[in-house]
């Protein structure tokens, strides 16, 4: 009867949790490996055009990731033709080099923070494009193939505090 009871309360705390995810997807990576060449493309319309959200890249990776960073470009394209473009770089390993993220296996999830209290502020289409901008060091070609990255994401979430 105690674990029954137990059970009834784990799941009514997941049920009850509020969520205040608004977009999550994630695209996987054929045979986990992302080419430079391939744009990972996320599509949206947000309904709210005045409250502020938080964007988080999610990646997960294998243990055939070879690097303790990642380097990616991000452009948010507006549906007014509008768009931002930026450069960001990511750790991926602590200074050990133990992979760092969430997972009891090998494959480890990541939940990299993009962009905070961002008011999506024109109605229709938004575009997010997310390309791997890789390059070992001293080289001016990028990573070819960038082996280890088995699935890429993109998560917005409301703010808890609107004001």
């Amino acid at each position: 009867m105690r674990k029954i009871c137990l059970a009834i309360l784990v799941v009514s705390l997941i049920v009850s949790c509020s969520n205040n995810a608004t977009f999550d997807v994630y695209k996987s990576m054929p045979n986990s490996v992302w080419h430079k060449d391939s744009i990972v493309n996320f599509k949206f319309n947000p309904v709210d055009t005045i409250s502020r959200n938080n964007l988080f890249i999610n990646l997960r990776n294998n243990n055939d990731y070879q690097y303790s960073n990642l380097f990616i470009i991000v452009d948010i394209n507006f549906p007014n033709n509008t768009s931002f473009i930026d450069t960001l770089e990511y750790e991926m390993t602590d200074a050990q080099g133990k992979f760092l993220g969430e997972g009891l296996t090998d494959l480890k999830e990541n939940i990299l923070e993009y962009k905070t209290n961002v008011i999506f502020p024109v109605t229709g289409e938004y575009n997010i494009n997310i390309q791997q901008a890789m390059r070992k060091s001293g080289a001016v070609e990028g990573i070819t193939d960038l082996e280890g990255v088995t699935d890429v994401g993109l998560r917005i979430e409301k703010t808890q505090n609107n004001d």
